[in-house]
């Protein structure tokens, strides 16, 4: 015996609305994916459910595409029937367009960040996953390439700082070495002005030539009066006898 015909109206009982619901959906989805395959379509279903819970299926990669392929064509259609009315339509158009669009930004935002996964189903959670993926191989690269460039940047400066401490100890080096030779050179001037006392042409340093002044105190100090002194001439040049006798 048949099923007997169903009566189209809202199901009171929550659980054979949610069974109903999951059954038609999928026999919906079988059915647009047979008529995409049968006839070589392009379709496009979105579906949401009490609880706000999105399924879709397009037969292309990018639901978006089939969105505004069918946006152009309705507004081609709105163009042709009301043409006084193009500006008007256009803007209405390109609103409406911008708002779907900025929506599905936010939408993909909000399931990059983890949330609302659960109106994901397996296949976008994947393609998901993916997009989050690439993000993480990018960024770590985009991090080893910064680290890299630091790094770099801090052997450069060690190389700049050595060369500088080598520069500074040439210098210190070379003021070292000159006041070395400086003081040498003072040692080596004072050696040569030191006389040998064992020389014949030197005065002995320790004895100088005595004086022998013999005065009688019977006669007058005038200095007429006064004896000549009595040098020593076993100390002295013969020149120097010479003058001292004559």
């Amino acid at each position: 015996m048949g099923r007997g015909r169903v009566q189209l109206k809202r199901i009171e009982n929550t659980i054979n609305r949610q069974v109903t619901f999951s059954k038609r959906r999928g026999g919906l989805l079988k059915k647009a994916n047979e008529i995409s395959v049968l006839c070589d379509v392009d379709v496009a279903l979105i579906i949401f459910s009490t609880k706000g819970k999105l399924s879709e299926y397009s037969t292309d990669a990018r639901m978006e595409t089939i969105l505004e392929r069918y946006e152009r064509y309705s507004f081609a259609e709105s163009a042709i029937a009301v043409p006084e009315a193009e500006s008007q339509g256009s803007w209405l158009n390109e609103y409406g367009r911008l708002k779907a669009r900025i929506e599905s930004l936010q939408t993909s935002q909000r399931h990059l960040t983890g949330v609302q996964l659960d109106m994901l189903n397996v296949k976008e959670m994947q393609e998901l996953e993916q997009k989050l993926e690439s993000a993480m191989k990018n960024i770590r690269s985009r991090k080893s390439q910064l680290l890299f460039n630091s790094i770099s940047d801090l052997q450069t400066k060690e190389k700049a700082l050595v060369d500088r401490n080598n520069d500074l100890k040439k210098k210190i080096a070379e003021k070292e070495r000159k006041r070395t030779s400086a003081q040498q050179g003072h040692q080596d001037q004072q050696g040569q002005q030191y006389v040998d006392p064992t020389s014949p042409l030197s005065f002995p340093v320790q004895d100088p030539p005595s004086l022998t002044m013999g005065i009688n105190p019977a006669r007058s100090t005038s200095d007429e009066d006064r004896p000549l002194p009595q040098v020593n001439s076993s100390k002295l040049l013969p020149w120097m006898i010479r003058s001292v006798n004559g």
